[in-house]
């Protein structure tokens, strides 16, 4: 009876140690998971904010090229009228004057 005892005494002792290598290796691959979680937020997001700077510079590029064609597109219109004024100012006035005197 008392190899029996003993016997069950090694195999819940056994079972113990088990138990207790079962739960260090479950806190290890906890902490490694959380690691690589961790390891893994961070690099998207760096790529994220990378992926922004870039897009932000994209879009300034583009907003301040719009910009310039705006302004030369502005430019022009705005030579074309002068030239067109300057060419044309005498006949306006003569114009408005005839549209005055016949009311």
């Amino acid at each position: 009876m008392d190899k029996v005892i003993e016997k069950i005494s090694d195999i819940e002792s056994a079972a113990t140690s088990i138990m207790d290598n079962a739960n260090e290796r479950k806190k290890a691959f906890a902490k490694e998971m959380e690691k690589r979680t961790a390891a893994f937020d961070n690099d998207l997001e760096a790529q994220t904010n990378a992926k922004i700077d870039k897009l932000r510079a994209d879009l300034e590029t583009e907003m301040n090229n719009q910009l310039k064609a705006q302004r030369n597109e502005s430019l022009k219109i705005l030579t074309a009228l002068e030239t067109h004024y300057k060419e044309h100012h005498e006949q306006y006035v003569e114009d408005l004057f005839q549209t005055m005197i016949k009311e």
